[in-house]
């Protein structure tokens, strides 16, 4: 048991299409706190450093918000999600 490491979700989200399918599947599982944890999630794979001065927003402030702990306002989210190079879509 002691060679068990820790899954880190991130280190997989090296592109754009796999970000989407992610973002997409936790968003189809309709859970809010999983989508503000995957933001955070894409956010640290993208270096959190450059979401900073994209988004103008704190390095540490962005991690506190999509640490899962807290409820980030919706204009820190979008200020993030359009950081991030993806683009949200409300379909029928």
């Amino acid at each position: 048991m002691d060679n068990l490491t820790n899954f880190d979700i991130s280190q997989y989200l090296d592109n754009e299409e796999v970000i989407a399918e992610y973002l997409t599947q936790v968003l189809n599982d309709g859970n809010n706190e999983e989508f503000l944890e995957a933001i955070g999630h894409i956010a640290k794979a993208k270096g959190m450093s450059k979401i900073a001065k994209d988004t103008g927003l704190g390095r540490e402030s962005l991690y506190k918000s999509f640490s899962g702990r807290t409820k980030p306002k919706f204009e820190t989210v979008m200020k993030v999600i359009n950081s991030l190079g993806v683009k949200l879509k409300v379909a029928v």
